[in-house]
């Protein structure tokens, strides 16, 4: 298959934004900012930069503000020592004809105390997740969270359109809200863990308001055609999310909500597990979703070249995002177009400090020469 008949190798207009090929470069937390500023450091700069013929890189979750913090050496986007990590960052990729997205991320009860001075992480309600998180004494359970005033919503509304501002400062083409996985959007739109009976809890409108006065707080500072959204519609049993019966009725709700906004894309993620026997849950969300979301649609999860060629070609959706097969294949696009065999990834090393694993993967070519 050439890259003239390749779906995922055309060209694709973004808003105002062309990207050279639908072949997305998948937001990855990758534990690198192992530094007391948590900032990206020369190593995220060659990381990135070895990716760039993606047609659009989405970075690594990076926490709005100390509080979003829950995983150990995350970068921020809230210093002044973030900003200019991520400002060697987009000026590489771009040097390199990239485009490059910042997630902006918060994720709520996923955390633990030692990340916040002993502090309780901060969620829609006090409902433990009883999921594991990674400390800096290697993985521990979580613990129960502080339900946050509506003071503490508005302070963190705040704190997603500060790192929105330092992100523009900081080079990139745009942003993408990181409302999946079961972070702290995610819970307020689950109703097992948000139980909360003000304006943010109960019906799906409220359980939803959080994430729309973010949105309407981002596009204060960026375009709308620059922001992205990423959803999980069946995540089930996973992150700390038990799905219930109203799950796809509030992403059918939120997604129908977002086509009143002229949004970069809507990201989405087929399901992380088998949800075939959960009467109540979606086993094909472009499928759904596509007849939904009359914008831009990009789709994720355990893609390769031919899935990924089909969901385009079938008109399920408009890009893909590849995670781990762009950690070993740092010129993915092109072992496409080659055809050229993929390399396998080492997931012992997908969170470990240091370069192993990291950029010490080459490109096909110089596999050849070596």
């Amino acid at each position: 298959m050439s890259k003239q008949t390749q779906a995922l190798l055309q060209s694709f207009k973004l808003g105002d934004i062309t990207l050279k090929n639908r072949v997305v470069m998948a937001p990855m937390t990758r534990s690198r900012a192992d530094n007391s500023e948590n900032a990206p450091t020369d190593i995220h700069v060659k990381y990135y930069t070895q990716r760039a013929g993606a047609g659009l890189i989405i970075t690594e979750g990076s926490q709005v503000s100390t509080r979003a913090v829950g995983y150990v050496n995350t970068p921020g986007i809230h210093t002044t020592e973030q900003v200019e990590g991520w400002k060697k960052v987009t000026e590489a990729v771009h040097e390199k004809d990239g485009k490059i997205f910042i997630q902006l991320w918060h994720v709520g009860r996923i955390s633990h105390p030692k990340f916040h001075n002993g502090d309780k992480p901060l969620a829609p309600s006090a409902v433990n997740p009883n999921a594991k998180v990674y400390t800096p004494e290697g993985f521990e359970q979580t613990t129960e969270p502080k339900e946050m005033s509506v003071q503490e919503i508005q302070e963190t509304v705040q704190e997603f359109k500060n790192a929105a501002k330092l992100a523009k400062v900081a080079g990139f083409d745009g942003i993408e809200i990181h409302s999946s996985n079961g972070y702290l959007f995610h819970q307020f739109f689950n109703k097992n863990a948000n139980q909360r009976e003000d304006e943010y809890g109960g019906n799906i409108p409220n359980r939803a308001r959080f994430f729309f006065e973010v949105l309407e707080a981002i596009a204060e500072i960026w375009p709308e055609n620059r922001i992205g959204c990423r959803f999980n519609p069946s995540l089930h049993k996973s992150f700390g999310i038990e799905a219930t019966e109203d799950s796809i009725a509030t992403f059918d709700y939120i997604i129908e909500k977002l086509n009143a906004y002229d949004l970069a894309y809507v990201h989405l993620s087929e399901p992380f597990t088998d949800v075939s026997d959960v009467s109540f849950l979606e086993t094909e969300i472009a499928k759904r979703y596509r007849k939904i979301y009359k914008g831009t649609l990009m789709i994720n999860n355990g893609f390769d070249k031919k899935s990924g060629n089909k969901v385009i070609e079938n008109g399920n959706a408009d890009l893909v995002a590849f995670g781990k097969l762009f950690i070993s294949n740092p010129d993915l696009p092109e072992r496409f177009q080659n055809n050229w065999p993929l390399a396998s990834y080492d997931e012992d090393t997908f969170y470990t400090p240091g370069t192993d694993g990291y950029i010490d993967y080459p490109a096909y070519e110089e596999e050849k020469v070596s």
